[in-house]
């Protein structure tokens, strides 16, 4: 039995394997994707025995496999998922999930011109993105972390592009009933034509759909339509790099916007000027409702009880574990010491929630006390980050950490209140 034999022997026995982590990957992506508000269809696959076995004899006549780890070496697509966007605009976005779920070990845009076409072209080809990953550890029960040393291939693009691909493919690099005609290679490259301007229609629609959903006097319908508003919004009004913190939870944003009655175009506005790029690299999404809750400390258990009932998506549910009573105890300390913070900061301070029509974010707030010494501000921020993964629910702190912050919390408000004159 010869290599390649063996390979083929190795892989239908791990098959399960590389389904099992092609489906964690698109699970994670999708769960992603979905509360941020972004539209696109994922679906995933390990490799097909009988079309990676004709693969991989074809590439033997090219290349010097000497042992059976070389092959898996050179096939990077044994575990496979795709990103079928609806929008093309969306595509960073996907970029800034998959780079902030995944270990990336490699990516690659398409056209490739370093690779000769398969035949003459009048257009560009395929458009698209791939990345090599893995799953990251923390992300997955002990029963599932060996999936972590699975690559995964996943591939981005439009919905029309994959379709078109799909055919390419098929027919050019894998014919099954023999070479294509100079006619039949001439449609393929006319449909890619046609699909690029499909393409750049698709981007027209979301451009609509962006002026439609401004509108004023209307309500946001979804969170999709109020992920789009906060992109289209925010390229105008904030910098660039604002945007590479990601869009975030948007799925919980929206919920909290709409019980409060403030899910229109015209009530989301306020908010967008106090969006930063802060060395946290918060998303978008986690900075606005900070905003809204600053403004009313009960809002704060309106936004525990929406979270609970959405609870985070990206991570296996198997790994999630109950809250102990002493750990809520905590946490209730904690976050009654920071309410009260925020709401010592507006009385001193003498600035109104909403000033010019902008809210006022606590750590204005706390910029305006110009005589506060620098070992305060450094506590604030790092009781400020605490804070963050708490609300947010990215990290829940041990008891005793939370019960010291609160007490930080509260010498801070005691210096505050104490003499610091706001300017």
């Amino acid at each position: 039995m010869g290599i390649i034999e063996d390979f083929i022997g190795r892989y239908r026995r791990e098959y399960d394997f590389y389904d099992q982590a092609a489906r964690l990957v698109a699970q994670q992506l999708e769960a992603r994707l979905q509360t941020a508000g972004v539209r696109a269809m994922i679906t995933f696959r390990a490799k097909a025995v009988a079309r990676l076995e004709p693969k991989v004899r074809d590439r033997a006549g090219r290349k010097t496999y000497a042992t059976v780890d070389d092959i898996y070496s050179d096939i990077p697509d044994l575990a496979g998922a795709r990103v079928a966007l609806y929008f093309p605009g969306q595509r960073d976005q996907v970029d800034l999930a998959i780079n902030d779920l995944f270990v990336v070990m490699h990516s690659k845009a398409f056209p490739d011109e370093t690779q000769p076409a398969a035949y003459s072209k009048r257009f560009s080809g395929y458009s698209a993105i791939h990345y090599r990953v893995r799953l990251r550890e923390t992300a997955l029960v002990d029963s599932q972390k060996r999936y972590a040393e699975a690559r995964v291939e996943v591939q981005v693009a439009s919905v029309l592009m994959h379709a078109w691909a799909e055919v390419e493919h098929d027919l050019v690099y894998k014919p099954y009933q023999g070479r294509l005609s100079e006619d039949e290679y001439a449609v393929l490259d006319e449909l890619n034509g046609m699909v690029m301007a499909g393409e750049i229609a698709l981007e027209r629609l979301q451009r609509a759909g962006d002026v439609r959903v401004a509108a004023r006097g209307r309500s946001l319908a979804n969170h999709y339509e109020l992920a789009a508003h906060l992109l289209s919004a925010l390229r105008e009004l904030a910098d660039a790099s604002t945007l590479k913190t990601g869009l975030g939870r948007v799925d919980l944003l929206y919920e909290l916007l709409a019980r409060l009655g403030l899910a229109t175009p015209e009530a989301v506005g306020q908010y967008l000027t106090g969006i930063h790029s802060d060395l946290e690299r918060r998303p978008i999404a986690d900075q606005i409702v900070d905003q809204i809750l600053s403004e009313d400390a009960d809002r704060y258990a309106l936004y525990e009880q929406l979270r609970a009932a959405r609870p985070a998506t990206d991570v296996s549910p198997d790994a999630a574990e109950p809250i102990a009573p002493d750990v809520h105890e905590a946490m209730g300390e904690f976050l009654k010491a920071w309410i009260d913070l925020e709401q010592l900061l507006r009385d001193t301070a003498q600035v109104p929630v909403s000033h010019s029509g902008q809210i006022v974010s606590t750590i204005r707030l706390l910029n305006s006390f110009k005589n506060l010494d620098s070992q305060t501000r450094s506590q604030y921020e790092s009781l400020r980050r605490m804070r963050n993964q708490l609300v947010h629910g990215i990290e829940i702190p041990d008891p005793a950490d939370l019960r010291e912050a609160a007490r930080q919390l509260r010498a801070v408000a005691a210096r505050i209140g104490g003499g610091p004159s706001p300017a």
